[in-house]
């Protein structure tokens, strides 16, 4: 990162091993060490919360890519360490991975509200034990990884599959949550025996370099993790282009996803993507409105909305709109905003200034087809620093299907709400959209949720709860919220090629 540390706008609170970190040069981690980029380009890293520079970050060029791949195929040959290695102890490094990530649980939570804006009580309370879950759960993966014995019709042959690593995986993350999607990638490609080059968004590389160098700790060859920092435009595309590499797993925008699909195709590479989202959120009016309320408002305010599985449509039954719409106001309104840093913070800022004016221009844009801001608006709350990327939670009212708001992923603290009358009808709007990553429903009546959950057309639906994540459970989307899944059994799946050997017994 950049160096003089006085130079750098970190806040006092953050710990002296931080600030060690955020004031060394400008680095990548390659082969088991951090090396000068070969591209001489670096990236300002800033502080969501006030748009200031708190360190500096390398920019991986195609040269870099270059050296990443060949040090994870170097790791994929036959006779290296981690080929070598028996299953149970790739099992014991990730298990001892997870253990590091828990004892420099501080440090990371520092880094992730310095780059990513994230409140650092949620980040010690949510994503960090997440992550350590993560590692955990396919840590114990490793070992029960199993192929089959399979009677055929020939006689005297024999015919058995085995499960081996589908080889060199990139995997480009997201900014929104930078620890948690970086192991939720990692774990299940170490589990099954992978190389990985990682590249996390260029507006919050510190975690990704710290996880390369805490799993290297954890006892992993050279060149089985490595961390590139960097632009998507060139490291990205870079590594999707890139020959030696097998897959691609991505998470992000369906933009860019499209994108990287294309790409991929040329050369048939594996690909996985979790794409965007505008997941409905629907309540009956059976639910109890603090219940509801409370879980609508969590769905979408939480990270700053900045959550591809966001409840951001908001469909309530016609008879409770305003009880709830008022509850969902008052909690708003509640929510102390700022430095992630500050104990009291309840929401933090957008992740950059360009983000920020595009959360702007969805509340202006609904607000002048006619929209009513019950709470917020687009105006920078006067509580929070106003050099910050800060928007006051929102809630519109007022909306329909014809808004870009309602239609298109906002991706900040702003939901659109609109009343519903009958099961079918709410079914019916809530499929129409082009994603389908997840949906909520409260009810009391159990068997009209589980009902409305089959007709849905979501890869996750969340019955009297919402955004809940465990690392055995799959999440994914349907539609143009991507294919593939990150987490459970099906993503250590996608990490694995199936081989068939046959014997002639005879």
């Amino acid at each position: 990162m950049s160096s003089p540390t006085a130079s750098l706008a970190v806040p006092d609170a953050t710990r002296p091993e931080v600030r060690a970190f955020l004031s060394g040069s400008p680095q990548l981690f390659i082969d088991g060490e951090m090396v000068d980029p070969i591209s001489g380009k670096t990236i300002p890293v800033l502080d969501p919360a006030t748009g200031r520079v708190i360190a500096t970050a390398a920019a991986a060029g195609i040269e870099d890519v270059d050296r990443a791949v060949s040090a994870a195929r170097r790791a994929m040959e036959w006779g290296a360490p981690w080929r070598r290695m028996t299953a149970p102890d790739r099992g014991r490094i990730i298990e001892r991975f997870a253990r590091l990530v828990e004892a420099h649980s501080e440090e990371i939570a520092d880094l992730e509200v310095l780059d990513g804006g994230k409140v650092r009580r949620a980040a010690l309370s949510v994503d960090i034990p997440l992550a350590i879950r993560h590692l955990e759960y396919f840590a114990g993966w490793s070992g029960k990884i199993e192929g089959n014995t399979i009677p055929v019709s020939i006689p005297d042959t024999m015919v058995r599959t085995e499960r081996e690593p589908v080889g060199v995986v990139a995997q480009i993350v997201p900014w929104n949550y930078p620890l948690l999607m970086s192991i939720w990638k990692i774990a299940p490609a170490l589990a099954a025996g992978c190389a990985i080059i990682l590249k996390p968004a260029e507006n919050t590389p510190l975690t990704g370099l710290r996880l390369g160098q805490l799993a290297f700790e954890a006892g992993l060859p050279k060149g089985v993790l490595n961390v590139l920092t960097g632009y998507g435009a060139e490291a990205g595309e870079a590594l999707v282009d890139h020959p030696g590499v097998d897959k691609v797993a991505f998470t992000g925008s369906t933009e860019v996803g499209k994108r990287i699909a294309a790409r991929a195709a040329s050369q048939v590479k594996r690909v996985t993507l979790e794409l965007g989202g505008k997941s409905p959120n629907i309540v009956f009016a059976d639910s109890p409105v603090e219940v509801s309320a409370k879980g609508a408002s969590d769905a979408i305010f939480f990270n700053a909305g900045q959550a591809c599985a966001a409840g951001s449509r908001l469909y309530i039954e016609k008879g409770v709109f305003d009880d709830v719409i008022s509850q969902m106001s008052e909690i708003a309104q509640s929510l102390a905003i700022g430095h992630g840093m500050e104990r009291s913070t309840q929401l933090g800022p957008l992740i950059s200034q360009r983000q920020h004016e595009r959360v702007r221009g969805y509340i202006d844009g609904a607000l002048d087809m006619g929209a009513t801001a019950v709470t917020g608006g687009s105006a920078r709350p006067a509580s929070a620093n106003p050099e910050g990327y800060f928007v006051a939670p929102t809630i519109l009212t007022n909306v329909n299907d014809s808004f870009a708001a309602v239609r298109e992923e906002i991706f900040g603290p702003v939901v659109v709400a609109q009343p519903f009358e009958n099961l079918e009808e709410i079914a019916q709007r809530a499929n129409n959209s082009p994603y389908g990553l997840a949906a909520g429903i409260w009810t009391k009546d159990i068997t009209r949720a589980n009902r409305l959950a089959n007709m849905l057309q979501a890869g996750t639906v969340y019955i009297n709860m919402y955004g809940a994540t465990d690392a055995a459970a799959p999440f994914g989307g349907y539609k143009q919220s991507g294919y593939g899944r990150d987490m459970g059994h099906a993503n250590l799946e996608s990490y694995l090629e199936t081989k068939t050997i046959w014997t002639n017994l005879a």
